[in-house]
């Protein structure tokens, strides 16, 4: 037997292929199957079922569309309430594909009819249990997504479900979650890329700690979770049309700038140094790269037309792939190539970049504001002296709060969210300046400005 891994790190998440050698099942698909498809007609297998744990609140599913294009079962919790035809399972149930047998499990917690799925070869022998958002490594998925009145609930609820995988499935069995790999699905952040049950029992704080403790950190470590969260669920319960990866409309350079002066996104996928260097003005920094999909998704206002600009047409199609996952399938347009071109008879912007020791000097200034755009539980590792702290994902509905007659430095912690703050900034006609740089590197030289977290 073979379970294959597919990784998805935009949206920090896992899928599985698991087959014995002629049929197959699929775990928690994201919705651009044809990569799994890939792995099928290589593996020679036919797919049988598609396995879904829960109802997912951060990404859309490609289960649906899989497992009708290749008349496969589509499996969920029987107690979700969903718009489509599908097998509904319930706890100790039995599904036989192939030589393969996945025990249903139920471990509420993350969503209320949360299952996780037992896998067993021929010989009976467990072999992986694949647990959704309930058990993580060294870590469980967060409680918190469906309400607050159903926070804590669930969080006791996650407490009594690990122990029960922990009881239930042997020391080796392989433990193989969806969320954990950089998802705001967990808890807190996961620990490593692999672990078993009996690693698990030895460092999860759902199996160390007493339930009332176990709550107490949990609620304590849970922070925002990016605005495309709230659409996901409701998108799956009523059944996500298929996926469309045709290449959007080319976009000329006078329709870029038209765009642009309309208030359209235009989105920059160049990495940040060549942004900074020259872009078209009032354009946003969003560099393709494993943040790229938390943080556009996260900022860009529901119904803003979207137009992609990339180097090649590559890099535009990688990122409509990354876009489609979250529910993002109508772009207004894309260009590709050198920016000088897509520029046509305008000029050129640039982003003036300020390394920390330059920050530290320019913040004594009475003419500078040093702009935090990390998450608030980042402050914990340090912060600037003097900085004002707004979020990135609150800078939008709070820029009012920036004075305009004063020239903002920004800086996060590596120089991507910064990145992308200085050029929603830059755009509405702030003074920014970009600082770009390993923030902890520079607080932990000891140099005068800043404070290490001790």
């Amino acid at each position: 037997m073979t379970v294959e891994i597919i990784e998805t790190p935009g949206l920090g998440n896992r899928s599985y292929l698991a087959h014995d050698g002629h049929m197959a099942l699929v775990v928690d698909p994201q919705r651009d199957t044809d990569r799994i498809r890939t792995l099928l007609d290589r593996a020679g297998v036919r797919l049988s079922h598609v396995f879904e744990t829960h109802v997912h609140n951060d990404y859309v599913t490609g289960g649906l569309e899989l497992a009708r294009s290749l008349e496969a079962t589509y499996v969920l919790p029987a107690a979700e309430k969903v718009s489509f035809g599908r097998l509904g399972v319930v706890d100790g149930e039995v599904l036989d594909v192939g030589s393969m047998r996945m025990r249903v499990v139920a471990t509420p917690g993350h969503t209320h009819h949360h299952v996780s799925y037992l896998l067993t070869d021929a010989a009976a022998d467990e072999m992986a249990v694949f647990t959704g958002g309930s058990m993580l490594y060294g870590t469980t998925g967060r409680t918190d997504l469906l309400g607050s009145e159903h926070t804590e609930p669930l969080a006791r609820s996650q407490h009594a479900s690990v122990r029960r995988l922990a009881t239930e499935a042997a020391a080796t069995t392989r433990v193989l979650p969806t969320h954990g790999f950089g998802s705001f699905c967990a808890a807190t952040p996961a620990d490593g890329d692999d672990s078993t049950i009996g690693r698990e029992r030895e460092r999860n704080p759902a199996l160390l700690l007493d339930e009332d403790a176990y709550v107490s950190q949990l609620l304590a470590g849970l922070s925002d979770v990016p605005a495309w969260y709230a659409r996901m669920a409701p998108v799956n319960r009523a059944g996500p049309s298929p996926v469309d990866l045709t290449p959007p409309e080319t976009a000329a350079p006078q329709e870029l700038r038209a765009r642009i002066d309309a208030g359209e996104w235009v989105v920059d996928l160049r990495d940040r140094a060549a942004y900074a260097r020259r872009h078209l003005p009032g354009s946003l920094s969003f560099e393709l790269s494993a943040s790229f999909l938390t943080h556009l998704g996260w900022l860009l206002p529901e119904g803003m037309p979207l137009t992609l600009v990339g180097e090649t047409p590559e890099q535009v199609a990688e990122a409509q792939r990354e876009l489609v996952r979250i529910g993002v399938d109508d772009l207004a347009g894309a260009a590709g190539g050198p920016i000088e071109a897509l520029a046509g008879k305008a000029t050129l912007a640039s982003l003036p970049r300020a390394s920390y020791e330059e920050l530290a000097r320019a913040r004594e200034r009475t003419d500078v504001l040093v702009l935090d755009v990390r998450r608030t539980a980042e402050h914990a590792d340090g912060v600037v002296h003097g900085s004002v702290p707004i979020p990135l994902h609150e800078l939008l509905a709070r820029r009012c709060e920036l004075p305009p007659d004063r020239q903002i430095w920004v800086h996060c912690a590596s120089g991507y969210r910064a990145t992308v703050a200085a050029s929603l900034l830059a755009a509405h006609g702030y003074d920014v300046v970009l600082v770009d740089g390993c923030l902890r590197a520079w607080l932990e030289s000891g140099s005068p400005g800043g404070e290490a977290a001790p």
